[in-house]
C-alpha cells in the first residue's frame, strides 16, 4: 500500500517511538492523526509536522483505558486508510504485585482497545477494499520471560489476533502487520526505566521501528522484528523451545532486567 495520499491514525503518539512513527508516516506523504493523552505534546508534534509541509497532521486526545474511547476516537478521526496501534502500558512485574484495576487497565489499553479499533476500522476498510492495520508489539509477544506474565499475555494475544485477522481480511484487500521491537534505546518503556543491559545485548532506535512500520505497510509484511540478530534468534527459540529459552534467560540474568523494568515503570501502570 502506498502511503502518499492516505490518512493514518496513530495511537500512542506522545512517546518517543510514537513521535518517530508520526514523522516517518508524514515523510511518506500520509496525513497523520495523532492520538494520545497529552494534548500539549500532540499539538507540538502536529505543528512540527505541519511546518514541513505535505499532507500535515492534527491531534486528537484520547485515553484508551476508557472502554468507549476507541469508538469516539475513530469517529473524530474520520475515514482512515491506515491504523497504527502503538499505545501500550508497561505491565512488567509479578502478577501478585498488581491490583485488579491495574490488570484491567493493562488489558484494556494493550489488547482490547487495539482489537476493538481494528474491528471498527477494519470493517470500513473492507467495504472500501483498501486499508492497512499495524500493531506495534514487542519481542515479548514471541518469547516469555519471568516477571512479565501480564505483559507477555497482552503481546502474545496481539500476535495471535493479528495473524488470524490478516487471513480474514486478505480477501477484502486489507493488510495486517505486526512489528516486534526488542530493546529500544533513547525512547520507549525500556529506555524510560533506565535499565542497563548485559554486555553484548544490542538495541535499536525509535527510527528503526518507524522504518520497519513503513516497510510493513508498503510491502504488506505479516511480521517484522526490530532487534539485533541474537535477540531475533532468542525469540525463535522462545517459540520453539520455551523451557530451554527460559533456562537461557535465567543464566543471562534476564530476571534482573525485568525486575528493573517493573521498578522503573511502576508509576505508569
Amino acid at each position: 500500500m502506498e502511503l502518499r495520499g492516505t490518512r493514518a491514525l496513530l495511537t500512542g503518539a506522545t512517546g518517543g517511538i510514537g513521535r518517530a512513527l508520526a514523522m516517518a508516516l508524514a515523510a511518506r506523504g500520509a496525513e497523520v492523526v495523532l492520538s494520545g493523552r497529552r494534548a500539549d505534546v500532540l499539538e507540538s508534534l502536529a505543528e512540527r509536522i505541519n511546518a514541513r509541509g505535505g499532507a500535515g497532521a492534527f491531534a486528537l486526545t484520547a485515553d484508551l483505558a476508557d472502554r468507549d474511547a476507541h469508538r469516539d476516537l475513530l469517529e473524530r478521526a474520520g475515514d482512515i486508510d491506515v491504523l497504527v496501534a502503538n499505545a501500550a502500558l508497561p505491565a512488567s512485574g509479578l502478577l501478585g504485585d498488581y491490583t485488579v484495576d491495574e490488570i484491567d487497565r493493562a488489558l484494556e489499553v494493550n489488547l482490547r482497545a487495539p482489537i476493538m479499533m481494528a474491528k471498527l476500522a477494519g470493517e470500513r476498510m473492507a467495504e472500501r477494499r483498501r486499508g492497512h492495520l499495524v500493531f506495534i508489539s514487542s519481542l515479548s509477544g514471541k518469547t516469555a520471560s519471568g516477571r512479565a506474565s501480564l505483559y507477555n499475555a497482552t503481546k502474545f494475544g496481539m500476535r495471535g489476533f493479528a495473524l488470524g485477522l490478516r487471513e480474514d481480511l486478505r480477501e477484502h484487500g486489507v493488510g495486517v502487520s505486526t512489528v516486534f521491537p526488542g530493546f529500544i534505546r533513547d525512547a520507549g518503556m525500556f529506555a524510560d526505566a533506565g535499565v542497563t543491559l548485559p554486555r553484548g545485548v544490542g538495541t535499536r532506535t525509535p527510527a528503526d521501528v518507524a522504518r520497519a512500520t513503513v516497510r510493513a505497510i508498503e510491502r504488506n509484511a505479516a511480521e517484522i522484528d526490530v532487534a539485533p540478530f541474537g535477540l531475533r534468534v532468542g525469540a525463535l527459540l522462545g517459540g520453539a523451545a520455551p523451557a530451554l529459552a527460559a533456562a537461557v534467560q535465567r543464566r543471562a540474568g534476564a530476571g534482573r532486567i525485568t525486575q528493573g523494568l517493573a521498578e522503573g515503570q511502576r508509576g505508569k501502570r
